[in-house]
């Protein structure tokens, strides 16, 4: 019997959609169906942003707040696997995402079906994960395997280059100096080694080992300086989120966070990471370790 799976997603600009594409390329090779299902918000979100648009998805984003979708329809009562794949925003997943996980229909395919993450960031996104692992353990799903696709330029440097591709839509190099802001194409062609190795597992039944070959052939990796930051920036975000959706006055306080950001991203952060790498980072070297293969893992 042929094995079925489902490969759901959203995508504002289309990018991680080639990122599935690819990496779904050998189950198809393979004669494995593949669903794939792109999933729309009701009210999408419009691209490229606007400035005041894009920080007002941080408090539904953090808070895990869904939104209608549009009407889909998923062909079979099971499958044998599904690819889940998602974008983070504002390190908690995009809201599409959380809401696609919610939502009545996927809930009950989940239930007792292994399911891979495929992941589509700037570089941040561990805490997106582990909201992800939450609610698929709410779902009664296994997760299986996790990879991850990532801009690989500087913090920093990224930073700036996904404002420019988010608010105006262009993915060329910003000033005619800074890297493009996606996701390289030869990291996308990669994907098809990790989609190889989905289908090994598919075929034999060994999910248990599916992971460790991922990350052996770097399918994630985890840099202690953005672990660093994602630890402490997630609880601050939480903290805005919560304050700003108690606030009636929204707009003021979002023009707030957008000046936190900023500033905590360009200049708190590289003082803050810098000062932790010379004085206590050898210090604690066993620690980050343990850290480290706790994210690279799907427990």
């Amino acid at each position: 019997m042929t094995k079925k799976i489902l490969a759901i997603y959203y995508s504002q600009t289309g990018q991680l959609g080639d990122i599935l594409d690819n990496f779904t390329t050998p189950l198809l090779e393979a004669g494995i169906s593949v669903e794939k299902v792109r999933v729309k918000p009701v009210k999408d979100f419009v691209f490229p942003w606007t400035k005041p648009r894009f920080f007002d998805a941080m408090p539904e984003s953090v808070l895990g707040v869904p939104v209608e979708l549009q009407p889909f329809t998923l062909k079979e009562a099971s499958y044998d696997l599904v690819i889940f794949a998602y974008q983070p925003w504002f390190l908690s997943p995009s809201i599409p995402a959380t809401s696609i996980l919610h939502h009545p229909a996927f809930k009950k395919v989940l239930k007792d079906t292994p399911v891979v993450t495929l992941i589509g960031a700037r570089n941040m996104w561990l805490n997106a994960q582990e909201k992800v692992k939450v609610l698929l353990k709410q779902a009664e799903a296994t997760l299986v395997g996790n990879v991850v696709l990532v801009n690989r330029n500087n913090n920093y440097v990224s930073a700036v280059t996904i404002f420019y591709w988010m608010l105006k839509g262009k993915t060329d190099r910003y000033l005619g100096v800074f890297p493009k802001p996606t996701i390289t194409e030869a990291d996308i062609a990669q994907t098809k080694v990790f989609g190889s190795l989905v289908k090994n597992a598919l075929g034999n039944g060994d999910w248990n080992n599916l992971q460790p070959l991922l990350v052996k052939e770097k399918a994630l990796e985890v840099k202690w300086d953005l672990m660093f930051i994602e630890a402490r920036a997630g609880k601050l975000f939480s903290m805005w989120a919560n304050l700003i959706t108690r606030k009636k006055n929204r707009a003021f306080w979002l023009v707030l966070y957008k000046y936190y950001l900023l500033i905590a991203l360009f200049m708190v952060a590289p003082l803050v990471v810098g000062i932790y790498g010379v004085i206590f980072k050898p210090f604690f070297g066993k620690s980050i370790n343990k850290k480290k293969q706790f994210y690279l893992g799907v427990n």
